[in-house]
């Protein structure tokens, strides 16, 4: 059963159907059904996100020769993708915004330090003007998230233009998360129970990467 849905400012569980959830995270859900479930759980995720974007009035005409008085959105955004399992999110991304650009970092543990470490990036010259939707399907310790919020604010990007989206997260990660970056915003399908003795997300779903 799901956690509670948890709705601040800056953090919400989004209400996605649990059917949903529940073939994803069932061992016996072929590769084909995974990825048709999963990618469909992470179009409903961006669509949430987008709703998360300030926009500005727009007037346009129908094709009845009517004016209707909508929005469009402020600015522009770009998509951030946490190698390697936030690159399973960008097809889902790119169906949803068309054309969107998509920028990429890859976030491994130091050896040495056993702390995140930035190993590669490639985003976009102008990231700084764009709001930044951060993608990894899941959040267990929070290391890798926090580190790749601080590799785009070094790029000049605000807290308040990044909006992190995730399929599932750990309520530990979560709140480290949400403590140190205040000012970001947090898009979650599902908050779980909890990590267990070796950080592993439980019940989870296993590796995602890897189940796709």
């Amino acid at each position: 059963m799901a956690a509670a849905p948890t709705e601040t400012s800056h953090k919400k569980q989004a209400n996605l159907p649990p059917s949903l959830y529940t073939i994803i995270r069932d061992k016996t859900t072929s590769r084909g059904d995974f990825l048709f479930y999963s990618d469909r759980i992470i179009r409903l995720l961006v669509e949430e996100g987008l709703n998360h974007l300030p926009v500005v009035p727009k007037t346009v005409q129908t094709p009845t020769g009517s004016t209707y008085e909508g929005v469009g959105f402020e600015g522009r955004i770009c998509g951030v993708s946490i190698l390697r399992a936030g690159e399973a999110m960008e097809a889902g991304l790119r169906e949803v915004c068309r054309s969107v650009r998509i920028g990429k970092i890859l976030i491994q543990r130091d050896e040495e330090t056993a702390l995140p470490k930035l190993f590669y990036s490639k985003l976009p010259e102008d990231i700084s003007s764009r709001y930044v939707l951060l993608l990894d399907p899941m959040l267990a310790t929070g290391g890798s998230a926090m580190k790749a919020v601080e590799v785009l604010r070094e790029h000049g990007v605000p807290e308040e233009r990044i909006i992190f989206i995730n399929l599932i997260a750990a309520p530990e990660g979560l709140q480290a998360f949400c403590t140190k970056f205040p000012g970001l915003r947090v898009i979650t399908g599902w908050i779980d129970k909890g990590l267990n003795e070796k950080a592993y997300i439980i019940p989870g779903l296993g590796d995602f990467g890897e189940r796709r």
